[in-house]
């Protein structure tokens, strides 16, 4: 079965999606778990955009061991100067150089002539391997370019050094007969095709990003790159786990397989949508909640007899596994500990002790806590953000013919408590302007998401916000059984990472790559 390599982009271009901003300690998080789903390949940022992003992907280069780490590059030697500083102490480091070779962008956005394109790219790859093994090579907006210009920049990318040459559809602008016809004709027309691997890179903007880089594995395409639930520029990239499955699912049509560890797909989700704040939809293929759910009288009851009726993939092959130890507020410890088991986490005395409390807690508010409970209380408290600011009470009076108010108690990071009353256009208002008060910090809410982790009316809700100071920007998240609760915890958690982040050597600005 030939082996298709999985190139991982999404604390790249992934974090390229709109309102997304990874600290650098959520680009670790999700790197090691990346590392544990067993992809060969992630490309962590683009070192030379900011002294944070390189600072971010030196971080993920030293955390990562088994799989390569990949920064990205203009073909420009200050570019690549960064990726060299940023990929010190990575076990197994490469550089992504890319120019773009489509007419539209060598007329409108390089200003340059097909000679000159190839003659930039060429010496800066010729450059990067001076330092780096292993060069990746990317023609931006390939699915745009004339396939005899193509051939030429693949085969000037072989003789210059590159490992790897990746065909972006930059735009998600071809079809799956299109696509797949790239790589035919390059397969067949390019000399020393054979010596280098040949990747695919789509974006999803008409909604075939998958289908595409399937057509690319047909025609003779060696690694795909995309992201964990396909996030990414515009409408985003191919998902990863949709490729992976669909190889697993149809070995006798594809012929072909990666070497993920498909159990580790669902968590992986999981942790990629909680710190980008991505939701994932519910009829999103393979990871969506409602993948695995069956409504119809119809197909229960085929389900019932024989799964396989209406189930393609079992959910245990993502990691998914149904309940069959109901927890409430009279289990014990013990039980407790055995459901993190069943659920993939072990926890240290101490981690458990802080997990037992608030399941508790939680307990005390819910007739029955879920599977979905239990994994959104462990993974709120992934990331630690120094507590410049915690809640401690709050307090909202509201009716429909009165101006809602609230009050806010609290604590410092110094010990000090502080209480405020404030008024608003809603409950929530009242009670971020209360949170204004105490903190005396100015900032612009720039969005508010609810959603609820779980089912039924004593469900809890899950609050995502993003704060913005200056050009400056956080995002927070807060978990209650009770919503306004909820909010004031993501508000309170957006401030003190904003406060964190002020604290940072440099910021990343966001930049539309390939």
């Amino acid at each position: 079965m030939r082996k298709i390599y999985v190139f991982d982009t999404t604390l790249r271009d992934g974090e390229q999606s709109p309102g997304v901003n990874l600290n650098t300690k959520e680009k670790v998080e999700i790197a090691l778990q990346l590392e544990k789903l067993g992809v060969d390949r992630m490309e962590a940022g683009f070192p030379a955009a900011s002294p944070g992003d390189l600072a971010a992907v030196n971080a993920v280069a030293r955390a990562v061991k088994n799989a390569t780490v990949i920064g990205l590059s203009r073909s420009r030697e200050q570019d690549i100067d960064a990726v060299r500083e940023a990929l010190i102490g990575a076990q197994d480091p490469c550089i992504h150089v890319f120019l773009a070779t489509s007419p539209i962008h060598r007329k409108h956005k390089l200003r340059m002539e097909k000679d000159q394109v190839l003659e930039t790219a060429e010496r800066a790859i010729r450059y990067a391997r001076k330092y780096f093994d292993k060069v990746e090579f990317s023609a931006e907006d390939a699915g745009r370019t004339e396939l005899d210009f193509l051939c030429q920049v693949t085969e000037m990318a072989i003789k210059a050094g590159a490992s790897v040459v990746n065909i972006p559809d930059t735009v998600g602008y071809l079809n799956p007969q299109e696509f797949g016809n790239i790589f035919k004709t390059l397969k067949e027309n390019v000399p020393n095709i054979e010596t280098i691997q040949l990747s695919a890179h789509c974006h999803d903007d008409l909604g075939m990003a998958t289908a595409n880089s399937l057509a690319a594995i047909l025609n003779g395409a060696d690694q795909v790159e995309g992201t964990i639930n396909g996030i990414g520029e515009r409408a985003g990239n191919t998902a990863i786990e949709e490729i992976a499955m669909a190889l697993a699912t149809r070995p006798d049509y594809f012929g072909a397989q990666t070497t993920l560890n498909l159990k580790e797909i669902a968590k992986t989700s999981r942790l990629v949508s909680k710190l980008t704040g991505m939701v994932v939809p519910g009829n999103k293929a393979i990871v969506g909640a409602n993948a695995f759910a069956h409504e119809s009288g119809i197909h229960q009851d085929g389900m019932l007899k024989e799964k396989t009726t209406y189930e393609i993939i079992s959910p245990d092959t993502i990691g998914l596994k149904e309940s069959k130890l109901v927890l409430g507020k009279h289990s014990g410890r013990h039980a407790f500990r055995e459901k993190l088991v069943d659920l993939g986490y072990e926890l240290e005395d101490e981690a458990l002790n802080g997990a037992f409390a608030r399941f508790k807690d939680l307990a005390d508010r819910k007739k029955t806590v879920s599977d979905e409970d239990i994994l959104a209380l462990l993974e709120e408290k992934l990331i630690d953000t120094p507590e410049v600011f915690s809640l401690e009470t709050i307090q909202v009076s509201y009716g429909n013919q009165s101006t809602p108010s609230a009050s806010v108690r609290i604590r410092k990071a110094e010990g000090e408590v502080v209480e405020e009353v404030a008024i608003g256009n809603g409950s929530v208002d009242a009670i971020y302007n209360a949170i204004d008060k105490v903190t005396q910090e100015n900032v612009e809410l720039e969005d508010y998401s609810i959603k609820s982790v779980s089912q039924g009316k004593d469900a809890q809700g899950e609050v995502h916000v993003v704060l913005k100071q200056d050009e400056v920007s956080a995002q927070g998240r807060g978990l209650s059984t009770d919503i306004l609760e909820a909010s004031a915890r993501a508000y309170i958690d957006a401030l003190n990472r904003l406060i964190e982040k002020r604290k940072s050597p440099g910021r990343r600005d966001k930049m539309s790559l390939i």
